[in-house]
């Protein structure tokens, strides 16, 4: 049995066990907090209904950039329920993570990274199987985190800003610090780049050629410092270019139309 050979073994069976865990572990850290929610008294629960939506139309997620606040949409924290149906969005429900996955994919093939995979549709598919495994835990880690300190996961668009520049600065930096629990003092990404960083090393386990977990780690917090940006700055102005789709169509429409 050659090296190679040797170290092209079904990873299949521990990556879900991790996605698995995962999972598991962010429902044991809501669901308390959704019993006492269940428990508490009716006039309580009434009163905290407007903060509490449940509703997917009041948490929407883009299939590029993911989770966001509009401009119109209220700033208020999320409720426990928020946050699992947010999770289970971005995680599985929602084609974001596996256009992520694919994208990432196609390069790690056409690198050939990790080496010891072939580049055939046999090693496509453990890629594909360890990004997704890979994106899914820094999720997971990343949700947990946010909900035990009650911080912001999702972007919001830039309520304040006069200037293209201020909307720039607002994207780049929101990658980097968010909303604590009351929505308007900023704290560190910690979470998030924690998430990154035990997402990419964990992945690293069942890789060929026991590449170094920190290494991969760190290359999984560099990652998470581009593609958070990129993402940002496409969740900052993609309205503005659907409206100006919008606008253009419109127009076109009306120049069609005959003239008396």
């Amino acid at each position: 049995m050659t090296r190679q050979s040797r170290f092209i073994r079904p990873a299949l069976p521990q990556l879900w066990k991790l996605c698995g865990l995962c999972t598991i572990s962010f429902a044991v850290v809501v669901a308390p907090c959704r019993a006492q929610d269940i428990d508490a008294p009716s006039t309580t629960k009434a009163q905290s209904t407007p903060a509490s939506s449940t509703s997917g139309q009041d948490l929407p997620v883009n299939w590029l950039y993911g989770a966001y606040i509009p401009t119109e949409a209220p700033f208020e924290p999320l409720s426990d329920a928020d946050r699992w149906h947010l999770y289970v969005r971005q995680g599985f429900t929602t084609p974001g993570i596996y256009v992520k996955t694919v994208l990432f994919t196609i390069s790690d093939q056409a690198r050939d990274s990790p080496a010891g995979w072939p580049q055939d549709p046999e090693g496509f598919a453990k890629r594909v199987g360890t990004r997704y495994a890979q994106f899914l835990m820094q999720n997971s880690f990343t949700a947990m985190g946010d909900a035990m300190a009650g911080w912001e996961p999702r972007y919001d668009l830039c309520r304040d800003c006069t200037s293209v520049g201020q909307r720039i600065k607002h994207a780049i930096v929101r990658n980097f610090v968010t909303y604590g629990s009351d929505e308007k003092s900023l704290r560190p990404q910690v979470f998030l780049y924690a998430g990154s960083f035990g997402g990419a090393a964990l992945a690293a386990l069942w890789q060929p050629y026991r590449p170094n977990p920190v290494v991969k780690g760190y290359q999984g917090v560099a990652t998470q410092a581009w593609v958070g940006v990129l993402c940002n700055l496409l969740a900052e102005f993609a309205p503005d270019v659907k409206r100006a789709i919008h606008h253009d169509k419109k127009k076109a429409a009306v120049a069609r139309q005959p003239q008396p």
